[in-house]
């Protein structure tokens, strides 16, 4: 039995595990497990792929795996933790009746995320590079996020959800939108090829340091952002 092409797949369900953990964790209310079980998955997700390559070991099965695991780990979970978020806040919403629902409004995420994800499997442009928003990326965004704005949630819990309903939305059209996104995978250290890879590691760990958690989400729309003007170039 050749063992190796078996251990892509399991790192990739141990990212689907992961996943998992940090929706049990964002509905329990512990934000800060819930995100770092987030970043854990997209550990596995990227060793998985790493593997992948390494050993030679690719598969239907593994692509189709992946899709899965990413959608439990990169849509669902920070989908929960801002429902949760959302959830904390409703009560005190001028909506009357409707306040209850307000929360399920997260659900666009893991809605669009799902969306993203199908469209990657068989849109055959994003070999190299992607068309639209990462999953991962964009997980690791509202992870961040969501956790680095628990203690301001209640100064105004109007002006939070409609910033917070809003901002979820725009961010998950990116996933679905057509704008070129460069690729962070680096086939060699040379800084020719890297540079915007180098330049967002270097503001990455700038932005860790100056902000905390709340780095990840800045790093995240640093990304955008130099995507976006790579793609005019």
């Amino acid at each position: 039995m050749n063992i190796k092409k078996y251990i892509p797949n399991t790192i990739t369900s141990l990212s689907l595990v992961s996943g998992c953990i940090s929706c049990v964790m964002a509905l329990e209310g512990n934000l800060l497990l819930a995100a770092i079980w987030i970043i854990i998955a997209a550990v596995f997700d990227f060793c998985d792929g790493f593997a992948a390559r390494l050993l030679k070991a690719y598969s239907p099965l593994g692509k189709e795996l992946d899709s899965l695991a990413d959608m439990v780990s990169f849509g669902v979970a920070p989908g929960m933790m801002l429902f949760w978020l959302l959830r904390q806040i409703s009560p005190d919403l001028p909506l009357g009746s409707v306040n209850e629902y307000v929360p399920y409004l997260a659900f666009v995420i893991p809605a669009l995320s799902g969306l993203r994800l199908a469209k990657f499997n068989i849109d055959e442009r994003q070999t190299t590079s992607f068309i639209g928003l990462p999953v991962p990326a964009h997980a690791l965004f509202w992870a961040s996020a969501c956790y680095s704005v628990l203690p301001i949630i209640h100064i105004n819990e109007c002006v939070f959800a409609v910033v917070a309903i809003l901002l979820s939305i725009c961010t998950s059209l990116l996933l679905v939108s057509e704008i070129p996104m460069f690729s962070l995978k680096i086939k060699s250290i040379s800084w020719k090829g890297n540079e915007l890879r180098y330049i967002l590691v270097a503001c990455a760990i700038l932005f860790v340091v100056l902000w905390g958690f709340l780095g990840i989400s800045g790093t995240i729309l640093l990304y955008i952002i130099l995507s976006i003007f790579n793609s005019k170039r």
